[in-house]
């Protein structure tokens, strides 16, 4: 165990107003210009999440700069470039977009405009992305939570937390809000206010608390918000669809959509053949990725269209879903193909909106 100790101290001002409100104290208020602030802690042993927790004005930043230097809380993220090209040069693409996904800024658009016009969820993750990039061997990070709401910043630490063991990464928190603490599973934990270490390397790690959500059948109103998150085409697709909504309370955070590419014109012919629906438009919102939110919402929604009577496919290019999709029970891959020919009109054609030269993933779902 080493003792921290750090100081914070500030000089009495000397105008008539600051002298007023001294001398209407019962004490001497220069004690009140000082905070002392002293920790036995043990974070020299291995660990990947250190978390420095306390109010504003408990010591949290004195405290990191006095264990891992100045420059050790420095940011990197630029507000004109964008995320994706503030990677080092030695990062292939690939690397990027790896980085990006694990610490859940999976929105391909959010990778290619202006950091500056990104929300303050994403510019935390994307400042973490690029912190995490770096060699350095141990990164520290203040107040990745404390400009979004409580839920976001929740699942954001869960993201941290995650990618940081997968990676082998060391990370230091720094936060005023105790209740990212249960998401953000921390092996150790300096707390300000009480001038507190605990160790938890040896703890078993469970998260206690859980969101609720649920799954609604939709119309088609919300797809224009939705649609700046999705890699595809802003329009949805042309003929029978059916649109369902993932809810965190009242507020929607998901959207999938199920089309019949090629439609069963006389279904009194099909003879007991299931009408195809292939599943398309999955978009999870970008503060909200990291939970699996998307894989889950494809195959709930997927066996309610399988008990509506529905063969159904799904086809896309995201190698992330592809990945996922290879590593799941309910779905069954049939092979990869590329598409060569293209047709674009200014209608949505059936026969229109197939991408030139794009490797496309085809699965079947396992219905329970």
């Amino acid at each position: 165990m080493k003792t921290y100790a750090v100081t914070l101290e500030s000089d009495p001002w000397d105008s008539f107003r600051c002298q007023k409100a001294a001398n209407s104290l019962d004490i001497d208020a220069t004690k009140k210009l000082r905070h002392d602030f002293a920790v036995q802690a043990e974070i020299e042993s291995p660990f990947n999440v250190g978390l420095i927790v306390g109010a504003s004005g408990s010591g949290k930043t004195t405290l990191a700069k006095e264990i891992y230097g100045e420059k050790s809380l420095r940011r990197i993220l630029s507000a004109k470039k964008p995320v994706i090209e503030q990677f080092p040069k030695g990062f292939s693409y690939d690397d990027c977009a790896k980085m990006l996904m694990g610490v859940g800024l999976s929105a391909v658009p959010c990778w290619i405009r202006p950091a500056n016009t990104l929300s303050n969820g994403q510019k935390e993750r994307a400042e973490i992305a690029l912190q995490m990039a770096r060699n350095d061997e141990l990164i520290v990070i203040d107040e990745w939570t404390s400009v979004v709401d409580r839920t976001v910043g929740k699942i954001m630490s869960e993201c941290i937390q995650k990618w940081a063991r997968k990676t082998k990464k060391r990370v230091v928190l720094l936060s005023c809000h105790y209740d990212v603490l249960d998401w953000l599973q921390p092996d150790w934990v300096i707390d300000c206010n009480k001038q507190t270490f605990v160790d938890r390397r040896s703890l078993r790690r469970r998260r206690k608390e859980k969101f609720t959500f649920d799954i609604r059948e939709i119309g088609r109103d919300s797809w224009r918000y939705f649609s700046k998150f999705h890699y595809l085409s802003d329009r949805l697709p042309g003929g029978h669809i059916v649109l369902f909504g993932l809810f965190l309370g009242s507020d929607q955070i998901g959207f999938q959509c199920f089309a019949n590419y090629v439609p069963h014109r006389n279904l009194e012919k099909l003879n007991g053949v299931r009408e195809k629906m292939h599943s398309n438009r999955t978009v999870i919102h970008p503060d909200y990725v990291g939970l699996g939110l998307g894989l889950l919402l494809m195959n709930v929604t997927s066996q309610i269209m399988h008990d509506r009577k529905f063969h159904v496919m799904a086809k896309f290019s995201s190698v992330p879903v592809y990945k996922a999709f290879k590593k799941s029970d309910r779905w069954r891959f049939l092979g990869t193909r590329r598409d060569h020919k293209i047709m674009v009109g200014q209608k949505m054609v059936r026969d229109a909106g197939f991408r030139l030269d794009v490797a496309a993933h085809h699965f079947e779902f396992i219905p329970e």
